[in-house]
């Protein structure tokens, strides 16, 4: 994680799951909260889903970012597509909970999304990939801490 977008995205990431175990445990302890789950049950799944989606993508894997994307993708954009069309057929109000609970549904799509992009973008991952082949050779400091003790032992005598 060389680039300053990916630890800004870690940072969100955090910040984001952080304020889901609010929402999640005020629900739990039924206090009044201005958001409220969609479903308390997946929402306790997904953060711990999330908690490993979070290590993959610091370890820069796009498998993180995928599981991350589809398990907001589809948690969220249910709610999402419930008000959406709610606003547009007009037929119930929607109250000011209910703008706050769309706009933080956005960002929990919004999210997982520039998280994958940013992945996909990294140069420095399509620069350098991982070889196993040869890695061991010339990523080993053990192999050279070894070479170094074998020619420090070599005493000629100069004359």
């Amino acid at each position: 994680m060389r680039n300053f977008s990916t630890w800004l995205l870690a940072c969100f990431m955090v910040m984001y799951w952080v304020f889901r175990i609010m929402v999640a445990l005020m629900a739990q302890l039924h206090q009044d909260f201005f958001i409220v789950p969609v479903n308390e049950t997946m929402e306790i799944v997904l953060l711990f889903v999330v908690l490993v989606c979070l290590v993959l993508v610091v370890k820069r894997k796009i498998v993180g970012a995928l599981i991350y994307l589809l398990a907001y993708g589809m948690y969220f954009g249910t709610d999402i597509m419930t008000k959406i069309t709610t606003l547009i057929d007009g037929s119930s109000q929607l109250g000011l909970n209910d703008y706050t609970a769309l706009i933080i549904s956005l960002i929990g799509i919004i999210l997982p999304i520039a998280v994958l992009l940013d992945l996909l973008a990294d140069k420095n991952r399509k620069a350098h990939p991982k070889d196993k082949k040869t890695d061991w050779f010339y990523k080993n400091e053990a192999y050279d801490r070894k070479l170094d003790d074998r020619a420090d032992k070599n005493n000629y005598r100069t004359l």
